[in-house]
């Protein structure tokens, strides 16, 4: 098991890509904690969908907690953007 700190971009109500070095393969699970800029933490259960070696990978959300929500929550108020 490997832990490490990476950028999260492209991030969506379905997914986001990882700018990692690190090494992972299609469909592997990955728990992803992603820190807000006000310090909160959302987890998630993703899985791996594409890989770039040595630049990231595109991961898709699993889990159906609240932290799954409040992504959805994200995307559809326009009172709320991440930055």
């Amino acid at each position: 098991m490997h832990q490490g700190i990476a950028t999260v971009t492209d991030l969506s109500e379905n997914g986001c890509f990882v700018l990692s070095g690190g090494t992972v393969e299609v469909k592997e699970l990955i728990w992803l904690e992603i820190e807000l800029p006000e310090g909160e933490l959302l987890r998630f259960w993703t899985e791996v969908v594409d890989a770039a070696y040595e630049i990231g990978f595109a991961l898709r959300f699993n889990s159906g907690n609240e932290d799954a929500t409040f992504i959805e929550t994200v995307f559809v108020s326009d009172s709320r953007k991440l930055e």
